[in-house]
């Protein structure tokens, strides 16, 4: 009956087990003494045994912060109106590549039709005033007019050229640039429609017009972005700070960035903006990375991953994370004596980084522990089935 019950036994826990979890279940091993197990090399090849030399290096840990992908706001644009008018027509839209300086949408404006006509009013009474104070200061070389009158005359030209420099100043203000200037001076033909274009090259992130409403100079007409390269924002709570640090003290700006979208792509950031004043509510830093985007994968609002690494601490003992046991409350590794005998090891941890962990006692130097095929001793020894 005993032999019935082990040998369900070892069917109900061998039902998930790989191949090789099962030949290991029936291994010839040899508890010499307690905490030691004998295993022959035939076996030890079997179920795959391996052993690694406990060594010290420089070790690190890292942290890893959610973040999000979001536009490179120097290369950001939010396009609004000089002046207040009419949509005539609508070039551009929604998702669309533009090139620098192509044309969006085209206004008209009353307004713009004003101010160039009072440009005009005033370039024409400003030509008068110079002719009348040119006879003027002939007239009174002639001594035909008083010193009084020639100073009236100059007062007025002065006046009128104040008058054309405001109205000038005020078609600067509601973007007329010198091309412009020129097309009116000589033509003198009011042009009331304003044409809206691309301050650069980029996509067309966000439209709020449509043909034939009226905007204002406070509304957002177009976001335009170049999304060749994007920024990766992150908070990092202020307990993970000192994470920061260790990287300016490296001297390094390069971290790692690992978008959900593409998990099994590990992409490289340039850290360019570290918050100086955290938030008082979340009690968080702002911490932003660049990324180039060239082939445009990166989509903004995307959820990353960024992780940072702690400085280095050297000449410390680690050993592979694989290596490590754990029962009943107790961390312990198999140490290599001689060619087929292991000792189980209590040891005590430090910080783990994922794939290797500080060993704060219990190992010495250059001793050999058991790495792939670690759990199979551990069971046997722990009289635990596989």
């Amino acid at each position: 009956m005993g032999h019935l019950l082990f040998g369900l036994m070892v069917m109900e826990s061998g039902c998930d087990k790989t191949p090789s979890d099962v030949v290991a279940s029936k291994p010839p091993a040899v508890i010499s003494s307690p905490g030691f197990i004998t295993l022959s090399a035939e076996e030890s090849s079997r179920v795959g045994l391996m052993v690694q030399p406990v060594a010290r290096n420089d070790f690190r840990t890292h942290r890893d912060f959610p973040a999000i992908v979001q536009p490179n706001q120097r290369n950001m644009a939010e396009i609004t109106a000089l002046v207040r008018g009419r949509v005539v027509e609508v070039y551009a839209d929604f998702g669309q590549e533009v090139k620098a300086n192509a044309p969006l949408a085209i206004l008209y404006s009353s307004e713009l039709g004003l101010a160039q006509s009072a440009y005009l009013k005033a370039k024409a009474k400003l030509h008068v005033a110079e002719q009348a104070y040119s006879r003027a200061q002939f007239l009174l070389k002639e001594q035909v007019i008083g010193e009084a009158e020639a100073q009236r005359r100059q007062a007025e030209l002065l006046s009128i050229q104040a008058e054309a420099n405001e109205s000038r100043d005020r078609l600067k203000l509601l973007g007329m640039d010198k091309e412009e200037f020129g097309r009116l001076d000589r033509s003198r033909q009011i042009r009331s429609v304003v044409p809206i274009v691309a301050p650069f090259a980029g996509r067309i992130i966000g439209r709020k017009l449509t043909r034939g409403e009226v905007v204002e100079t406070t509304d957002n007409l177009f976001v335009i972005a170049d999304l060749s390269e994007v920024w990766v924002q992150a908070n990092i709570p202020e307990k993970d700070i000192p994470f920061v640090h260790a990287i300016h003290a490296s001297g390094g700006r390069q971290v790692e960035v690992r978008i959900n979208a593409y998990p099994k792509e590990m992409f490289k950031g340039t850290i360019t903006y570290v918050g100086d004043v955290l938030d008082p509510v979340t009690r968080t830093m702002q911490l932003r990375i660049e990324l180039p985007n060239r082939d445009g994968r990166l989509k903004p609002e995307m959820f990353a991953t960024i992780r940072l690494f702690s400085e280095a601490q050297p000449d410390r003992l680690a050993v592979p994370e694989v290596a490590l046991q754990r029962d009943q409350g107790r961390t312990f590794v198999f140490v290599q004596r001689n060619t087929n005998e292991y000792e189980l090891r209590e040891v005590h941890i430090g910080e783990s980084n994922g794939t290797v962990t500080a060993i704060l006692g219990g190992l010495n130097e250059g001793e050999s522990v058991v790495t792939h095929g670690a759990f199979v001793l551990k069971s046997e020894l722990l009289k635990k089935p596989v």
